[in-house]
């Protein structure tokens, strides 16, 4: 006789390999998020540690290097009194205006640009050598100029910003409209799409991805044209208080320039990596699920 086979009772529940498989992929992919967040405050907190632990055992020079807690005291002292050239705030947003302003202008041209050389043959050819020139130059060395020629306001550090910003996003949009299938913009042809239709909703779309990825790098050099062009001469801004506490031998108000610069740096990345997920929930995440 053939052995007898198990009958499921009616209305009983079928398991799901699929299901299980998937939601042990998700467990598992939090606990490593939760690993390497755990991680990464153990590795600050012992950096922290470190550096408070020599200072104040005279292993390392604390007026030269300063030490976490004089550092949070500078803050807290910026945030409740202010600074000698204002409020904290309005520093902080003094360099964030001038980094966001000169941001927003040079991936605008970046990316108008990039499409613009990648998509025209004659432009990429007659411009191609001028921009390379002009990427080649140290960038940094322009913020005496621009302050030369603008002056002491916000104008000139704008200019540090944009100069900084427009090549990773130009580069990588041109690149981007170079990269679009071809198949794509040839049945667009075949249907009848004009030069214009095929720009605006076939290679666009296409770069947005190139796009976005530079534009997580080149907020991080606008904060730093910001802060350059500030260091060199300004009357506000996160540079001129590292220039001042510089002037003072106060290492520990550098470093709490420095330590805002970050926070902002890092909101703003937070920022950007959002936008990038919501824009782009289509694509699959590490795990490979769609987000």
């Amino acid at each position: 006789m053939p052995p007898e086979t198990a009958i499921a009772p009616a209305g009983a529940a079928k398991p799901d390999p699929a299901g299980s498989r998937t939601q042990a992929r998700a467990r598992a992919a939090r606990n490593h998020k939760l690993l390497v967040y755990g991680a990464r405050i153990l590795l600050l907190v012992g950096l922290l540690g470190l550096w408070e632990g020599l200072a104040r055992a005279d292993v390392i020079d604390p007026f030269n290097f300063s030490m976490p807690s004089k550092i949070w005291d500078q803050i807290t002292q910026w945030a409740l009194n202010g600074t000698p050239q204002g409020t904290l705030v309005e520093q902080i947003w003094y360099t964030l205006y001038e980094a966001l302003l000169g941001w927003v202008i040079g991936v605008l041209a970046g990316v108008v640009l990039g499409i613009a050389l990648g998509r025209i043959r004659f432009l990429a050819d007659v411009l191609g050598p001028y921009i390379k020139v002009l990427n080649a130059l140290p960038r940094i060395v322009l913020a005496p100029i621009f302050l030369i020629w603008f002056g002491l306001g916000p104008a000139s550090k704008v200019a540090s910003a944009v100069v900084l910003v427009f090549f990773p996003v130009f580069f990588n949009a041109f690149q981007g409209a170079r990269e679009v299938d071809r198949n794509l913009v040839a049945n667009s042809r075949i249907l009848g799409a004009s030069n214009r239709q095929v720009t605006l909703q076939v290679v666009i779309p296409s770069a947005t991805s190139w796009i976005f990825t530079s534009l997580h790098v080149s907020f991080g050099f606008a904060l730093i044209g910001a802060i350059v062009g500030e260091y060199i001469g300004a009357t506000k801004g996160l540079g001129l208080l590292v220039s001042a506490s510089q002037g003072t031998f106060n290492a520990a108000g550098v470093y709490a320039a420095m330590v805002i610069l970050a926070v902002v740096a890092l909101l703003a990345e937070g920022l950007l990596a959002f936008l990038e997920k919501r824009l782009f929930r289509w694509k699959p995440d590490d795990t490979g699920e769609a987000r």
